[in-house]
């Protein structure tokens, strides 16, 4: 089927305009390169979720004030957790509560609510901007806790701790994700314990986070309580999502993942592969927030260009960086809790037909899939359009609900 590719100039105004109400704004207290808290100790002891250390935090919407969101309590956390190569790592996150009593059936209900596109550098961090009201997807995060949900977010590798973060790194951002509902269970006075019912939600790199922590969840995470994920904008194949950035507007997340799985796997020597032009763009690069000055000029003076702009030779065709992308490619697992997976028909960063090929693969594995297809929608209105439903369905789940998807 041939996919209608839409005109970009929608998105990139949506992006100009974030980032120029962003840099407007006067951030508030220290980011996190500048503090200790977010500085993980030399040795990691304990287990996979254990909160390290913890502190109170802010949730804001307000971008001015930065009053606090009402009645919700948030902590900043910095647990430990194990990056792509099994080793432990220390990550950080954010816990948050809602101070009413939960109404509903059972215990109340955990969202491990894994985030879209940020940046490489620390001060990305989503911990750092829910409390500046900077966070794009801050009003997604507050309806779950509307609902009476707690909500935890990891920050992923290198987001909040020493970056670069490992951008689209699945094996290390699906542990954080299951990691981050642990530590929001450990954490003292949440309400929270290992018997809480968890749902893991994300949209695009969240999306593939979530993708990820459902499949790993059963042999790395059994402990959990897990009752579903819903992930939205999912890219499950990153050379079909590489293909289809290069040449295009957004050809700079293709970068940025080649330097998150450079740090994920230090075997990949990524610098030897660049001409003089990608090594400048990567110096340039490792510390940069998609929500920026910065950050935009990155898109707008790689857009249209081709990643043989930047390289001498292409890694993407050599064995070692094939093998690491085949690692990290949806599919190759099988989720057992319920899924709920959907993708706007239009969109021009995340392709339709690679994700349409993940439900494929699920539903071949007898994966209790649900797929519904945005029809109207390019990838930044994916986003939106998609939240009341994956709410509706991990709403489901938590109140027992059955559902037998739609395979």
């Amino acid at each position: 089927m041939q996919l209608p590719r839409v005109p970009t100039r929608a998105l990139t105004g949506l992006v100009l305009a974030v980032v120029v109400i962003a840099a407007a704004t006067a951030c508030k207290g220290p980011t996190p390169s500048q503090e200790a808290f977010y500085q993980p100790p030399t040795t990691l002891t304990g287990h996979p979720g254990d909160v390290i250390r913890s502190r109170s935090s802010v949730f804001t919407l307000d971008a001015v004030n930065f009053t606090p969101v009402a009645g919700v309590t948030s902590q900043q956390v910095l647990y430990r957790s194990t990056d792509a190569l099994g080793a432990a790592d220390a990550v950080s996150g954010t816990v948050l509560v809602p101070t009413a009593p939960w109404t509903g059936t059972g215990a109340r209900p955990l969202i491990s609510y894994a985030v879209g596109t940020r940046g490489l550098g620390a001060d990305c961090a989503p911990s750092y901007t829910l409390t500046q009201g900077a966070d794009y997807e801050g009003s997604a995060i507050n309806a779950a806790l509307q609902q009476g949900y707690a909500v935890a977010v990891s920050d992923y590798q290198g987001l909040g701790t020493p970056g670069p973060h490992t951008y689209m790194v699945g094996q290390s951002m699906g542990h954080a994700v299951l990691d981050m509902a642990r530590a929001a269970e450990r954490l003292p006075g949440t309400g929270l314990s290992a018997s809480t019912p968890v749902g893991i939600w994300g949209y695009s790199e969240g999306g593939a986070a979530a993708g990820w922590a459902g499949e790993q969840a059963h042999a790395y995470a059994p402990d959990l309580n897990l009752k579903g994920v819903a992930e939205g904008g999912v890219p499950a194949d990153l050379q079909a999502v590489a293909a289809g950035l290069d040449g295009g507007p957004f050809v700079s997340l293709a970068l940025m993942t080649a330097i998150g799985y450079d740090r994920a796997y230090p075997e990949l020597h990524l610098s030897t592969y660049l001409n003089a032009a990608g090594q400048t763009l990567l110096s340039q690069s490792q510390s940069v927030c998609l929500v920026s000055v910065d950050g935009f000029s990155t898109i707008l003076n790689t857009a249209f260009h081709h990643i043989s702009d930047y390289t001498s030779s292409n890694p993407l065709a050599t064995t070692a960086w094939q093998a690491r992308l085949g690692q990290n490619k949806l599919g190759s697992g099988k989720p057992t809790v319920p899924v709920f997976q959907y993708h706007a028909l239009a969109d021009e960063i995340v392709p339709f037909a690679q994700a349409s090929t993940l439900h494929d693969t699920y539903c071949a594995k007898g994966v209790n899939e649900t797929w519904e297809v945005l029809p109207l929608a390019e990838h930044a209105l994916g986003l939106f359009e998609g939240q009341t439903d994956a709410l509706a369905f991990l709403g489901a789940r938590f109140a027992g609900t059955p559902t037998t998807g739609n395979c």
